[in-house]
């Protein structure tokens, strides 16, 4: 009986973190306005709309240059201009991909590693609403002198407000949720002894010289 009573507490609080999470995420969006920051950077998934935000941000000075991480390896820099809908003169000059990341983790090191190789301080990080919240611990644990800034954008994956009306939303919600509570796990676990986060990734690749681009 104990035990029985013990796992339905468990579940209860699990379903509580898990409500408290989709309006965490919810509420995120609109995104408020970012601070003037050295870099942004874009974290690749199924919307564009990660990618045209953050090269928004940085034509209308909102960062020095940015980065898309994760770009996927068969794409070229001409492919990454139409889906950002990046004015040339901005990509040319300060949009760097990077190609080595597969996941979340491999976005926080590909962008640490960024963030190091142009000695950034201060960085505005795009994502997906519903990612957003895992995103930024993965990040923080990867540049931890680094001031990291959200700037959510509306998923078109998942409807955050009504997320539990379809089975598609409900499940990206709930393993995102799982998600998240795995990290806080590991981040209280590495916090009880020496830290040795954010293994290096190599460098993303810069943006050639103004009209050396390949289109």
């Amino acid at each position: 009986m104990k035990s029985a009573a013990l796992l339905l507490i468990l579940i209860g609080l699990w379903a509580v973190g898990l409500l408290a999470f989709a309006s965490r995420v919810a509420d995120s969006t609109p995104a408020d306005d970012p601070p003037v920051s050295d870099g942004v950077v874009a974290l690749t998934g199924a919307s564009n709309a990660r990618l045209t935000t953050a090269v928004h941000l940085l034509e209308i000075g909102k960062a020095h240059r940015a980065l898309i991480s994760g770009v996927n390896q068969k794409a070229s820099r001409a492919d990454i201009r139409g889906v950002t809908k990046a004015t040339r003169r901005y990509y040319d000059c300060c949009v760097d991909l990077g190609f080595s990341a597969t996941d979340t983790v491999g976005n926080a090191r590909e962008t640490a590693a960024w963030a190091r190789a142009h000695g950034y301080r201060s960085l505005i990080v795009v994502t997906s609403d519903f990612h957003i919240p895992r995103a930024m611990l993965e990040l923080r644990a990867a540049m931890p002198g680094v001031a990291l800034t959200p700037y959510p954008v509306r998923s078109e994956e998942v409807d955050a407000d009504h997320w539990w009306r379809t089975r598609d939303g409900a499940r990206r919600m709930v393993i995102e949720y799982s998600k998240y509570l795995a990290i806080l796990t590991r981040e209280a676990v590495f916090s009880l002894g020496p830290k040795e986060h954010g293994g290096q990734a190599a460098p993303a690749k810069a943006a050639p010289a103004p009209g050396g681009g390949k289109g």
